[in-house]
């Protein structure tokens, strides 16, 4: 990685302890960990985004609460898996 940049952030003791739990157990420094749960994280929030963006496109005129969104995704999921 060419372009990096260092950032401290600061966490309780019971996560620390924990993320070197698991970077230990997979054989990863604290840095590849953490990056790759913001990059997750990332890229979770922005799927979540693209699904409201699209559910208001989808019902224009309705007010779509985020939990209204998250409750039709929800039950979209299930008649789908009961397929």
């Amino acid at each position: 990685m060419a372009d990096q940049r260092t950032v401290t952030i600061s966490i309780p003791a019971a996560l620390a302890r924990k993320v070197d739990q698991i970077a230990r157990r997979e054989g990863r420094t604290r840095s590849e960990l953490l990056r790759e749960a913001f990059r997750q994280y990332a890229a979770r929030l922005e799927r979540w985004e693209r699904l409201l963006t699209e559910a208001r496109r989808a019902l224009p005129g309705r007010k779509l609460s985020e939990g209204e969104v998250a409750r039709i995704v929800k039950k979209h999921r299930r008649e789908r898996a009961t397929r």
